[in-house]
C-alpha cells in the first residue's frame, strides 16, 4: 500500500523538475521524506507561515545577503518540519547557492536542491498537487476497501485467526493479537519468519507501551490498539510497520512520521471485529445449545427460564423438580487428544464419550439429563432422591463409565480399530460439583464441575471423581487463566517486575522473588534455592521491594505476590 504523499524524491522525478535540471547539494539522506505541500516563498522569515511537510521553492531573490541571515534560515525551515528547499539560479544566484547555505542544509540534514534551469514554479504545483490529491484518493479508496472488508468478515462470523490474517494481507504488515499477559493469541507473519517475529515475544512486547486506545512506538516499529468491548479490554492488536521492522530517521536522527493513517483505521477496525466476533459467537453459542444441545446447556447459559426447563425434562422423563442435583462433566485429559487427527477425529472421540456416559448412567439406573456441551466435555446433571446417595451414585456412575470405555475399546481392538479411542482409565476425568437441592441452583454445580475439570487437566492422580477439594489454589487460577481480571490482577502485582526483568534478561529477578515466596520467606533457604550468596540474594529482594513498591516482609504483600505469580504461571501454562 502507497505512502499517501509523495517522497522528495518522486517530486524531483517529475517531468516539470526535470525540466529545471535539478541537482541535490546537500542533504540527499532526506530524500525520502514526504511532501505534503508546495509552498513558494520569496521572503526570508517563511517559516512562520508553514506547519511542517512542505517543500518550499524559491528564486533566492529575497533571501538574506549574509552568512549568518542564511544560517538562520536553513535553521528556521529545518525547525518547522520542511521537507526540502529547492533553489531556481539565475535570478539571485547565477552558478550555484551559498557554499554556506550547503553546509547549513548538511549540517541539519534538509535536501537542498538547485534549479539549474529556469522553470515555471506553476507547473511544478500542479504536477505535485496533482500527486498528492491522487495519492489521497487511493488512500480513500484504500481506507473504503478496509471498512467493506472487516464489515464482511463481521457479517460472516469470521474466526480469529481470519481476521488476523486479512489484516496482514491488507497491510502487508505482521500482526499479532495477545492477551493482557502478553501471550500470544495469534498472529501472521506477513511471509516473514514466525520463529523471529515470536521469540522472546512476552520480554519484547512489555517493552512496548500503549497509551491510549492506539499508539505508535516508533522505537520498535509496532502500531497497538486495545480490544475489548462493553468496557472491558481483553487483548492487544500489534502490527509492526514497516515490515522490516527498521524505522527509517533523518539525519539529523529524530524518527520520521509515524505509520500512514488508513494502517491505524485498518488496525483499529480489525481489533473491532475481533471484539464483535468474541461476543457475536458468545451469543450464537448460547443459541445453538439451546436448539441443538439440549435442556442441559440451556441451564448452563440462561437460555430458558428455569420452569420451562423443568416442564421440558419431566416431558423427557427426567424429573428435577424436588431432587438433589449434582453436576458433572467428563471430559479427555488433554486437549491435543481431543483434536488428534484433527476436527472429525476430535468430533467423533467426543460423540464416543456422550454416548458411553450415556450408557454408564444406563447401566447403574442413575436418572439425568446428559449432552456435550462444548467441544471437549459432557455434561450431566444428576437428579437424586436421597442427598444421601450422592458420593455413591457418583462413585457408582465413575466405575461404570470405565468399564464401558474399557470394554468399548476391546471391541475397537477385536475389530481392526485403533485401540487408543477409549482406552486407559485415565484417558478421561470425571470432575462433579457440589450437589444442590434446586433446580435454580443446578447452574452453580454444572459451572463448579466445568471448572473442576479443567483445572483437573493439570493433574495426574487417577481419582475416580475429581471434587473442589481435590483442586487447590494453583488449579482454581489455572481454570481462571482467561479472566481479564486475573490478568490485570497477575500485572497490576507483577507488571513492574516483568518490566525490570524484560529490560534486564541476565537478572530475572522473578526467579529470586519466587524462591523468597516459595521457601516460605525463609532467605537463607531462598538463597539456596536461588543459588545465591545471601548478600547477592539480600540485594536482589531489596531491589524487588523498590521496583515493586511492597514490603516483603509483609505477610499479607508477600501472599499476594505469591498468588500472582501462581497466576501467572497458570496464564504462561497452555
Amino acid at each position: 500500500m502507497a505512502a499517501v504523499f509523495p517522497t522528495v524524491r518522486e517530486v524531483l522525478a517529475l517531468d516539470p523538475v526535470r525540466h529545471g535540471a535539478p541537482r541535490v547539494v546537500a542533504g540527499d539522506a532526506g530524500l525520502d521524506r514526504p511532501v505534503r505541500w508546495i509552498h513558494i516563498a520569496e521572503v526570508p522569515d517563511i517559516a512562520t507561515l508553514l506547519g511542517g511537510g512542505e517543500l518550499v521553492l524559491t528564486t533566492g531573490i529575497g533571501l538574506p545577503g549574509d552568512d549568518a541571515g542564511l544560517r538562520a534560515f536553513i535553521g528556521d525551515l529545518a525547525d518547522v518540519g520542511v521537507s526540502g528547499l529547492v533553489v531556481e539560479l539565475g535570478r539571485r544566484y547565477l552558478t550555484g547557492v551559498p557554499r554556506v547555505m550547503v553546509a547549513a542544509a548538511e549540517r541539519r540534514g534538509l535536501p537542498l536542491v538547485e534549479l539549474r534551469r529556469a522553470t515555471p514554479f506553476v507547473r511544478i504545483t500542479e504536477a505535485v498537487h496533482a500527486l498528492i490529491v491522487d495519492a489521497q484518493l487511493t488512500e480513500l479508496r484504500a481506507t473504503e476497501e478496509i471498512h467493506q472488508r472487516f464489515n464482511d468478515l463481521s457479517v460472516e462470523g469470521a474466526d480469529t485467526a481470519e481476521v488476523i490474517r486479512q489484516a496482514a494481507e491488507l497491510s502487508g504488515c505482521p500482526v499479532v493479537l495477545e492477551n493482557l499477559s502478553r501471550q500470544v493469541l495469534g498472529y501472521d507473519p506477513a511471509g516473514e519468519s514466525a520463529e523471529l517475529l515470536l521469540d522472546g515475544w512476552e520480554q519484547h512486547s512489555r517493552r512496548i507501551p500503549l497509551t491510549g486506545r492506539t499508539a505508535y512506538d516508533p522505537d520498535s516499529g509496532w502500531l497497538v490498539t486495545a480490544v475489548g468491548a462493553r468496557g472491558q479490554d481483553w487483548g492487544r492488536l500489534l502490527l509492526r510497520w514497516p515490515a522490516s521492522g527498521d524505522v527509517p530517521s533523518a539525519q539529523s536522527g529524530e524518527p520520521t512520521a509515524g505509520p500512514p493513517t488508513r494502517l491505524t483505521i485498518l488496525l483499529e477496525r480489525a481489533a473491532s471485529t475481533l471484539a464483535l466476533g468474541r461476543l457475536i459467537r458468545r451469543d450464537a453459542e448460547g443459541l445453538e445449545r439451546q436448539i441443538h444441545r439440549t435442556l442441559l446447556t440451556a441451564l448452563l447459559d440462561h437460555s430458558r427460564p428455569v420452569d420451562e426447563v423443568a416442564l421440558r425434562a419431566k416431558a423427557l422423563g427426567v424429573v428435577l423438580d424436588r431432587r438433589h442435583l449434582v453436576g458433572v462433566m467428563v471430559r479427555h485429559r488433554a486437549e491435543d487428544l481431543v483434536g488428534e487427527n484433527g476436527p472429525e477425529a476430535g468430533q467423533a472421540r467426543l460423540r464416543d464419550l456422550s454416548e458411553a456416559v450415556g450408557q454408564a448412567l444406563r447401566e447403574v439406573k442413575l436418572t439425568a439429563l446428559t449432552s456435550a456441551v462444548d467441544d471437549n466435555s459432557v455434561g450431566v446433571l444428576l437428579a437424586l432422591t436421597d442427598p444421601a446417595a450422592e458420593d455413591r451414585a457418583l462413585s457408582a456412575f465413575a466405575t461404570a463409565l470405565r468399564r464401558v470405555r474399557l470394554d468399548s475399546g476391546a471391541t475397537r481392538v477385536a475389530s481392526g480399530a485403533d485401540p487408543a479411542r477409549g482406552v486407559g482409565a485415565g484417558a478421561v476425568i470425571v470432575a462433579a460439583g457440589s450437589g444442590v437441592g434446586s433446580l435454580r441452583e443446578a447452574r452453580r454445580s454444572l459451572v463448579e464441575a466445568r471448572q473442576i475439570a479443567e483445572a483437573a487437566r493439570r493433574d495426574r492422580r487417577d481419582l475416580p471423581v475429581f471434587r473442589l477439594p481435590h483442586v487447590g489454589l494453583a488449579g482454581l487460577l489455572h481454570l481462571l487463566r482467561d479472566e481479564p481480571r486475573l490478568q490485570t490482577f497477575v500485572e497490576r502485582e507483577l507488571g513492574a517486575l516483568l518490566e525490570y526483568d524484560a529490560r534486564h534478561p541476565r537478572e530475572q529477578l522473578l526467579d529470586t522473588l519466587r524462591a523468597y515466596l516459595e521457601q516460605g520467606r525463609n532467605k537463607t533457604a531462598g538463597a539456596a534455592a536461588a543459588h545465591l550468596s545471601r548478600p547477592a540474594f539480600y540485594e536482589r529482594l531489596a531491589r524487588i521491594a523498590r521496583i515493586l513498591d511492597v514490603d516483603l516482609d509483609s505477610v499479607e504483600a508477600s501472599l499476594s505476590l505469591h498468588v500472582a505469580l501462581l497466576a501467572l504461571e497458570a496464564v504462561r501454562t497452555p
